[in-house]
């Protein structure tokens, strides 16, 4: 027995649509000037700002998979380009055998720390400055609750919920 689908109202489609298309345009428009200002690709930017967090500057590639939300496979081939580049090296792990370190290079300290201020200035020109603080708290508490739903439902599909 099949249900209808309750289907969006013009209200919702609107929002979804808006929302959708929105998100789309900010992401090429702060990729494009990324990679204008500073020859980054938003792929290279986001693991030398995660390394250049960390105090060590360096993590398991597992790890910073996980801080990602990377499959293994795409890692691994955006460090393989970033090695090239001497913006960071591949280590074996002395913690463990099976997995290896991503550190971050000078040269990919000296990137990272050239791109940052462009990268945050256009952020704040395209997102942040165009909303009043209660909206960047509003925005900030609907998208909690976004995250949420979608770590529940991932945790029932993996069978990891709480019961």
């Amino acid at each position: 027995m099949s249900t209808d689908p309750k289907w969006l109202d013009a209200r919702e489609d609107h929002a979804w649509r808006t929302f959708v298309h929105a998100h789309h345009q900010l992401r090429v428009r702060l990729q494009r000037r990324l990679l204008q200002d500073s020859a980054l690709s938003e792929a290279d930017y986001e693991i030398l700002a995660v390394l250049s967090e960390h105090p060590e500057e360096c993590l398991p590639a597992r790890d910073l998979c996980d801080l990602l939300l990377w499959e293994k496979s795409r890692l691994s081939h955006q460090v393989r380009g970033m090695q090239q580049r001497g913006l960071v090296a591949r280590e074996a792990n002395p913690a463990d055998a099976r997995s290896t370190l991503v550190r971050l290079l000078p040269a990919g300290r000296r990137a990272i720390e050239e791109a940052a201020p462009q990268h945050v200035d256009n952020v704040r020109r395209y997102f942040i400055d165009l909303l009043a603080p209660d909206e960047l708290d509003t925005l900030a508490a609907i998208h909690e609750r976004i995250l949420r739903r979608l770590v529940d439902e991932a945790a029932q599909d993996d069978g990891t919920a709480e019961s």
